[in-house]
């Protein structure tokens, strides 16, 4: 009887040394990395272990085993041994193996399985720019988050090149997409976060065109251009002429360029963003040089108070750019049937040394540049005896339109 009575024992669990027990210990595994869910398990002395598997909780709460769910070929891989350790791993985490866990066993003479479970968690990093809008000079700090007990084997990483410091001073130069990652493994990585640097207006320009001369009569637009964080607004582009407000805006366009228009401009250009205690950043200055043929022309006699045989100077002036580089005069004659203009000369003066009644008559400027001519007004001189008998010459000017 007392023999029966030890196999009877034998086969009750923990009669021996061992007892039926799975222990787990939870775990955290950021996102592309790799984990070990530690297990622990035991059983009684005697047996002799014929099975071992493990099992996910689906979302529908049913436990489905390991080699039953869809992942790529040694997703899980069992790193336990046949007394004692049951350990698994998962290699490359992603976020569809986060859930609850169990471990299961059988022998010859039993089979368990915890109450319990191994919960594994699945973080990311996350990477964080402290201002993530932040002006030339401030301080920005990055840190990077896991959910997980942090690593310390964090880099940085600025649109695929390293940073070598997680504090820095912003410089423009700075502004762009971070994200952090685990050394070594750097495909374990945050998604982007960017960071924008406010700096003022720099490399204020203004530009003309057409860019070659100037006509009179064309159209002609200025332009003010900057690099700016936050660009610059239309409204924030000023215009000046001679240091005169002109008008805003970042483009200003005169239909009909005048001479009136010539003079030394520059634009000014501001974002509210200061740059060594200014807001305002001013261009260089251009001049604007507007061309035309000879306008304006005229033609003054000295002396006023002519005296036959005395010399008379005709000076022809005008307004041209460039400068006029041809005058020629005319000396209109009418005869019978006819009414000529012959040439007399050229030069800018126009010189009758000795005052006789052939030189009276109508006298006409012709100016030239490159770009055209104009006439001036016709001049009379007229000869006329004096009431003292007394021949002098009196200017008659009489204007005449061509």
């Amino acid at each position: 009887m007392g023999r029966w009575v030890l196999i009877i024992l034998g086969l009750i669990p923990g009669v021996w040394s061992g007892s039926w027990d799975v222990t787990y210990k939870n775990q955290c595994a950021l996102k592309g990395t790799s984990v070990n869910l530690k297990c622990k398990y035991d059983y009684p002395f005697g047996h002799f272990l014929t099975w071992i598997g493990w099992s996910k909780v689906s979302d529908g709460g049913s436990l489905i085993p390991l080699p039953d769910l869809p992942s790529p070929p040694n997703h899980f891989t069992y790193t336990g041994n046949n007394r004692g350790d049951c350990s698994l791993r998962v290699n490359n985490v992603q976020s569809s193996d986060q859930g609850a866990y169990y471990f299961s066993f059988s022998t010859t003479l039993g089979s368990w399985r915890s109450n319990k479970h191994a919960l594994l968690s699945v973080k990311e990093l996350t990477a964080v720019v402290q201002p993530y809008t932040a002006r030339e000079g401030d301080t920005v700090m990055l840190t990077c988050r896991s959910g997980c007990p942090e690593p310390t084997d964090i880099v940085w990483f600025k649109e695929q090149q390293r940073v070598w410091s997680s504090v820095f001073q912003a410089r423009r130069e700075d502004a762009g997409s971070y994200y952090c990652a685990i050394l070594g493994q750097e495909t374990v990585r945050s998604a982007s976060v960017a960071l924008s640097v406010h700096y003022a207006p720099t490399d204020v320009k203004l530009s003309v065109s057409p860019s070659g001369d100037i006509v009179r009569g064309s159209m002609v637009t200025l332009t003010c251009s900057s690099e700016a964080n936050p660009p610059v607004a239309q409204s924030g582009y000023h215009l000046y002429k001679d240091g005169e407000y002109v008008s805003s805006g970042q483009s200003h366009v005169t239909l009909d360029i005048q001479p009136r228009h010539r003079g030394q401009y520059h634009c000014q250009a501001w974002n509210n963003i200061s740059w060594r205690g200014s807001d305002r950043i001013n261009s260089s200055e251009i001049n604007l040089d507007v061309q035309y043929y000879p306008m304006n022309v005229s033609v003054s006699v000295n002396p006023e108070h002519i005296v036959e045989g005395g010399s008379v100077n005709l000076t022809c002036s005008s307004e041209a750019n460039p400068t006029a580089d041809s005058y020629m005069w005319y000396k209109r004659t009418e005869t019978i049937g006819s009414n000529t203009l012959i040439h007399v000369g050229s030069g800018q003066v126009l010189s009758l040394p000795s005052m006789e009644s052939s030189h009276g008559g109508l006298y006409v400027c012709n100016v030239r540049n490159s770009l055209g001519e104009g006439n001036s007004t016709e001049v009379v001189l007229a000869m006329k005896a004096s009431q003292h008998g007394r021949n002098k010459s009196t200017r008659q000017i009489k204007i005449r339109l061509n």
